[in-house]
């Protein structure tokens, strides 16, 4: 991490300690990315990571449209660490490596299913946007349902979160790799 320090646990305060002890004992079983960030800022992170296990392993969206989603906010904000974080996640779940590249490419991918075309579609308009027109936010509505769609919009802000913290503080990859150049 380029722009801030790493924090040990034995310097932490007891609210950095509390966080770090609670995100270690979660679904992610380890501190990178954001969460390094975070933990310099105990509320903040707190509030965050959970909205962010939620957004990740709890929300209506199965794998496949939760990490289609992450990853057009991702490439929307160019966040390297985000990208490579989740492209390997977004593959696992079902996103063919054609899609990805084209989403990384800020091309328009091909997605023959009503759902990804709709979470495609909604994701690049919140990020583009910022709203949803009448016509996606209908499509959404009706092929995810209203809870779910409202667990998409979610997992996009919290994305948008987590990619501009990842720029701002200019996280690198873990190999170093780039994706947009």
């Amino acid at each position: 991490m380029s722009r801030l320090p790493e924090l040990a646990y034995e310097d932490m305060t007891p609210e950095q300690q509390r966080l770090h002890d609670d995100i270690l004992a979660g679904p992610r079983g380890r501190i990178r990315g954001p969460l390094a960030v975070w933990l310099h800022s105990p509320g903040l992170g707190d509030v965050v990571q959970k909205l962010g296990a939620y957004a990740r392993f709890h929300s209506r969206l199965p794998p496949r449209l939760s990490e289609l989603a992450i990853i057009v906010t991702g490439a929307h904000f160019k966040a390297e660490y985000e990208w490579h974080a989740h492209v390997r996640f977004a593959h696992r779940a079902g996103i063919p490596e054609a899609v990805t590249e084209a989403i990384r490419r800020g091309e328009t991918p091909d997605l023959p299913e009503a759902d990804e075309r709709a979470v495609y579609r909604a994701a690049v308009e919140l990020n583009r946007d910022h709203r949803l027109s009448d016509a996606t936010f209908d499509a959404a509505r009706d092929v995810l349902g209203l809870p779910a769609l409202i667990d998409l919009i979610a997992i996009v802000g919290y994305y948008a979160i987590v990619s501009l913290t990842l720029n701002a503080f200019e996280i690198d990859t873990p190999d170093g790799s780039k994706a947009f150049g």
